[in-house]
């Protein structure tokens, strides 16, 4: 196994882990877990979601539609069915606002119980992607930041072989400055082509217009920031 050194700065010492940044498609790992980025409802987003989807077989999407609406914040997990993964846990990331609605927390919340799942699966190995860095707009250095704390915090007292899987070129190139060592598994030409595949012109819109939806209905919410936006705030999950 490879590890990387990540500096614990409330640690007076840096503390050597099982976790790996590596530039790649989650889809191609091979691990116990991959964690998708899901949507809300019981439907296939675009991005990492489309992608797990599609490689899953229909079977993932039937065993999704039998849990329902996932909170913000929380995590649920399937078989892989055609994955690499014995498992898929589905979380859903915060919508940024304005960093101001418990989008730190509730992102936070997708990687402590993303483990936390994988852990009770006695789980070896899990594959994260950026979390909520797509068309919910998260900003990456900030997600990047939260997700190598969780990540850190989860192997001081667990032991688990953790991939942080960026793609896109801004993620890969902030994830340089800070671990020298980012292997890289695919190409811009890979990464251009598989984009397109995912999202394309009509589907990339229909996404953002959706997520726009979404957030405008949270800003509209009064229980964004005691209930960190509950499902209640969609009008899908509307009881």
């Amino acid at each position: 196994k490879s590890f990387l050194i990540v500096h614990l700065s409330y640690y007076d010492k840096e503390i050597p882990m099982p976790f790996e940044i590596v530039r790649n498609d989650i889809v191609n790992m091979q691990v116990d877990a991959v964690v998708n980025t899901a949507n809300p409802n019981p439907v296939i987003g675009s991005g990492v979601d489309s992608g797990i989807h599609k490689k899953a077989g229909h079977e993932l999407l039937t065993a999704r539609q039998k849990i329902g609406c996932i909170d913000f914040g929380d995590a649920v997990m399937t078989p892989g069915f055609g994955l690499d993964a014995k498992y898929v846990i589905h979380t859903v990331g915060p919508i940024w606002v304005d960093g101001n609605h418990g989008e730190e927390q509730i992102l936070s919340s997708c990687y402590r119980k993303s483990l936390a799942l994988a852990k009770e699966q006695e789980c070896e190995s899990i594959a994260f992607p950026l979390i909520a860095t797509g068309n919910y707009g998260f900003p990456k250095p900030l997600a990047l930041q939260i997700a190598v704390r969780e990540i850190s915090s989860f192997l001081l007292e667990n032991e688990m072989q953790i991939y942080l899987v960026v793609f896109g070129k801004e993620a890969f190139a902030l994830s340089e400055k800070l671990f020298k060592s980012v292997s890289s598994y695919i190409d811009e030409n890979y990464i251009r082509s598989k984009t397109l595949d995912e999202y394309g012109p009509e589907n990339t819109y229909a996404a953002r217009l959706e997520t726009w939806r979404i957030r405008e209905r949270l800003k509209q919410s009064n229980r964004i920031h005691e209930d960190m936006y509950l499902s209640q705030a969609l009008e899908e999950c509307i009881v």
